[in-house]
């Protein structure tokens, strides 16, 4: 297994990203909370999901390997290569130069791409067949049509 540079023109730009506003208050998943319409400052999505921009990359995801693990067919995934991919990581690989987004398992010296869908198998990974290009570090999941 080993890390390599990924192609900088099959990058998307993302230097031009605007700020939105951010409120003050945290939007409750369980039961309803008042609501406060303050604005606490302007947030730069990519300032706030970026944190080595010469190391980072978004990448959609297609296929349905990964949806226990929250990823969608459309996802945008941000993909960061400075990370020392650890087990346990979801992690973007080309296998044989294909690429796939799957969690990386090591466990006495033999490593593992696991999908998060029963339904699909793991792959056990060679030295020789498999890149990791980096760890994912965001996943972004459209909610509206």
């Amino acid at each position: 297994m080993r890390v390599e540079q990924v192609d900088r023109a099959q990058l998307l730009e993302l230097d031009s990203l605007q700020t939105a506003p951010l409120y003050l208050e945290a939007v409750e998943a369980g039961f309803p909370s008042p609501a406060s319409d303050y604005v606490t400052a302007e947030i730069n999505l990519h300032d706030y999901m970026v944190k080595h921009p010469a190391a980072t990359f978004f990448v959609k995801a297609s296929g349905y390997s990964m949806t226990n693990g929250g990823i969608q067919p459309g996802d945008l995934l941000v993909v960061d290569r400075s990370i020392e991919a650890k087990s346990g990581n979801i992690v973007i690989a080309a296998l044989d130069g294909d690429l796939t987004v799957k969690q990386l398992k090591i466990k006495d010296a033999q490593s593992w791409l696991v999908p998060m869908n029963p339904n699909f198998s793991p792959i056990e990974i060679k030295e020789q067949d498999c890149i990791i290009w980096g760890v994912v570090v965001y996943i972004i999941h459209k909610s509206y049509p």
